[in-house]
């Protein structure tokens, strides 16, 4: 018979791994070629797996809560089904990867040790992925400290994230002050500022970052690392696109059934300014430029949770307004509901962000990787403006004004091309053709 292994799919440019949620499928069962076989969860998104091969389920390679990296294999598949029997069970027998954790126990010098708040018991029969055992292994965890660990995971189950925040947070709270109490040394000879941990106090609630939001933590503070930040401001004069909009978002809506709003006109204006500084439009390898053949534009959205989830608008040079209003509209409604699926969240090469719509006037955002510049929008504001007329010089005029933030990569944009392209965005949006009916 023919074995074949299912690998952990690709599941988008930056996606290193994914936590399976549950098997769709039992081991003996026949799955079909895209039958659903599988639910995982990235920091993206949460999503069924369709199978690569249709045969019937000799082995699960991976258990529910274990997070895989891509390319892994998670089950093996036999493709000769007339020849696959499988024996009923009388006695389940429990395989390695629920056998109990057996940590060993070792003094401890309880002077030198703080422990972290902790607020959830667990009961020594609890799960542990072989990652997570491994993990106990290698840092010593005590038995008492691992069955105190919160789980993220399924059913209360501790998965990477959780060993790892619990090991950051013992570290940082093992850390010794320095006697002035505010900086030390590194070895490097720098100074490294120190943090004391927050005193909680009894009245005071203590709340688990959920999966998402400590991904998004450890994501943005990784982009900071990685990228060397800097930002270039602009403010755009759209007092010509404002009226458009009002004169025609009445009969827009009526006659293509969808809402007009300010995002895709800047989703416009923002592709053919990529499209004239190709070079905004790129990823870094190291020390190699990855120049991006297509325009891919992220837009942040906000969930019902207050995370964050960017859908990407593929190819957004090419569409109309109508069709960019329909995108961004479809992919913010889905997004919110958690219906996205994997590609539609995957390949941007640029990323849009409008802190506007919370009543913002600017910002400067975090980088999303593996792109290397994002554009924050600011709320419209009506301004005192200094304009310059033919035939009474210049005056004084309202005018409705916009910020454009701009972060970028100075690894591989410097301040001439970030500002330039920023001012080309904003020379789009304040040369609005107000004449045009869609």
């Amino acid at each position: 018979m023919a074995l074949i292994e299912i690998l952990m799919p690709q599941m988008g440019e930056s996606v290193m791994e994914a936590t399976i949620i549950s098997w769709l499928k039992k081991e003996g069962e026949k799955v079909e070629m895209e039958e659903p076989l599988l639910e995982v969860a990235t920091d993206k998104v949460d999503t069924e797996v369709p199978s690569n091969q249709e045969g019937i389920i000799k082995e699960f390679l991976a258990n529910e809560g274990d997070i895989v990296k891509i390319g892994s294999p998670i089950a093996i598949v036999s493709t000769d089904i007339s020849d696959i029997v499988i024996p009923p069970r009388e006695t389940p027998v429990p395989s390695k990867s629920m056998e109990a954790v057996k940590v060993e126990t070792k003094p401890r010098d309880n002077s030198s040790t703080i422990r972290p708040p902790i607020t959830q018991s667990a009961s020594i029969n609890r799960f542990y992925s072989p990652l997570v055992k491994n993990m106990v292994k290698e840092e010593g965890i005590l038995l008492e400290d691992l069955e105190r660990i919160p789980g993220t995971g399924k059913d209360g189950r501790i998965t990477k994230n959780d060993i790892i925040a619990f090991l950051n947070n013992k570290r940082q709270m093992q850390k010794p002050l320095p006697s002035n109490g505010s900086q030390q040394f590194t070895h490097t000879g720098s100074v490294r500022p120190i943090i004391p941990p927050p005193i909680v106090g009894e009245e005071d609630e203590v709340i688990e970052m959920d999966r998402v939001r400590r991904i998004i933590s450890d994501r943005m503070l990784e982009s900071r690392r990685v990228s060397a930040h800097v930002h270039s401001f602009v403010e755009a004069d759209v007092t010509r696109l404002v009226k458009w909009k009002e004169k025609v978002q009445d009969g827009f809506q009526r006659e293509f059934g969808v809402k007009l709003t300010y995002t895709p006109i800047i989703v416009e204006a923002l592709a053919k300014a990529i499209r004239d500084f190709p070079m905004i439009n790129i990823s870094v390898d190291g020390y190699k430029i990855i120049k991006k053949k297509h325009i891919n534009i992220g837009i942040a959205v906000v969930l019902p949770s207050g995370n964050l989830i960017v859908p990407v608008i593929k190819d957004a040079d090419k569409l109309d307004l109508v069709t960019l209003t329909r995108q961004v509209t479809d992919l913010a409604i889905r997004a919110r509901s958690n219906q996205l699926t994997l590609d539609e969240i995957s390949g941007s090469t640029y990323t849009l962000t409008n802190v506007g719509s919370f009543g913002s006037t600017m910002g400067t955002p975090i980088i999303l990787q593996p792109n290397v510049a994002i554009l924050a929008i600011g709320a419209i504001e009506k301004k005192p403006t200094v304009v310059e007329t033919e035939e009474y010089g210049d005056i004084i005029a309202i005018r409705q004004k916009m910020t454009l933030s701009h972060s970028y990569d100075h690894r591989v944009i410097d301040g001439a091309l970030g500002s330039m392209f920023v001012k080309r965005v904003s020379d789009y949006l304040e040369k609005f053709d107000d004449t045009r009916l869609v």
